[in-house]
């Protein structure tokens, strides 16, 4: 396996996902609501809410027909969408919504979902079918000790894998109980399922607490590669000053070398990719720029890349996005 911890951070000039840096691939993360079905005591406040606030479907149908036409007119004739709540699984019309997308007769098109896994197999089935035609299917299973199973949320990955979707469970290593998630993420590992470590950021998800040890800090660096079919999975790419190419597994291990600060750097977030937080689109989570409009509004994606404005990037889905660090 790639050790991580030989890449060398401080000459990283350029950086991305694979499939945005060589696709012309346009890539969407949708919070749809807050709403979850969960009540976990650990939860961030702004993060759940205990009511729905699902706007009309039609709102969101446009929405991504909108978005499709904007990035093609920037040259993008690919596109990923990912959507996370809150739980996502709520919305009654989810499975409508990913007919709305995946109804382009297009070479690649691909779908992610961040989701608890609280409904039953027999829904999960109809989920398999509703995106088998996409090119690529891949899943966050959020764990959450409080309500789920083990052994029930076990086998719904198992399930899900069998049907070619990949997962990877999602596990914030909170310090104080780091012991006991880290062995529970073994018994995932074991069941051949893969995990993230997801260190804990702030309340307001600006930075990542400072209450590791040296140990648990060298865990979240190395700890459980990612793999998929048995092969070492490599999805993010660094270049250095020299054009020097290294790879991360996943963009989440950033955090804990603490290489996401990106300010002054080109960054394709706007322009390649955008976030819908329930009705509002941004550049991305952490970006400190006004926002570019609302899914019911007129809204303009940037037709160029932009330089980032904002000085830490805590959430993956915006430092996987290619940046480029432009030497004068």
């Amino acid at each position: 396996m790639t050790d991580f911890q030989n890449i060398p951070f401080h000459k990283i000039v350029k950086l991305g996902q694979s499939t945005l840096l060589h696709k012309d691939l346009f890539t969407v993360s949708w919070i749809i609501d807050r709403f979850c079905n969960y009540n976990c005591t650990y939860c961030w406040p702004y993060a759940r809410s205990n009511t729905t606030a699902f706007l009309d479907f039609s709102v969101y149908e446009n929405a991504i027909l909108r978005i499709k036409d904007q990035a093609r007119k920037n040259g993008f004739q690919k596109f990923h969408f990912s959507f996370s709540g809150g739980e996502p699984t709520a919305y009654l019309h989810l499975l409508k919504l990913i007919d709305v997308y995946a109804k382009d007769n297009i070479d690649y098109q691909s779908i992610h979902m961040t989701t608890n896994l609280s409904p039953s197999l027999k829904w999960w089935n109809k989920w398999v079918k509703k995106v088998s035609k996409l090119s690529r299917k891949s899943i966050t299973a959020s764990y959450h000790d409080e309500f789920a199973d083990e052994d029930e949320f076990i086998k719904k990955c198992v399930f899900l894998q069998e049907h070619d979707i990949f997962i990877t469970i999602n596990q914030v290593m909170v310090p104080s109980r780091f012991d006991l998630l880290y062995e529970r993420c073994v018994r995932f590992k074991n069941a051949g399922i893969n995990v993230t470590l997801k260190p804990q950021s702030d309340p307001t998800a600006k930075f990542i607490v400072n209450d590791y040890t040296d140990d648990q800090i060298k865990i979240l660096k190395t700890g459980f590669p990612q793999e998929w079919k048995g092969v070492e999975l490599l999805q993010v790419e660094l270049y250095d000053n020299n054009n020097n190419v290294y790879y991360l597994d996943q963009a989440e291990r950033m955090n804990a070398f603490k290489f996401n600060k990106f300010k002054g750097w080109n960054c394709n977030a706007g322009f390649q990719s955008i976030i819908i937080r329930e009705d509002e689109i941004k550049r991305s989570y952490s970006c400190a720029d006004d926002p570019i409009g609302k899914i019911y509004e007129d809204f303009n994606i940037f037709t160029a890349v932009r330089k980032c404005v904002t000085d830490s990037c805590v959430s993956s889905a915006d430092s996987k996005i290619p940046k480029e660090y432009i030497i004068k």
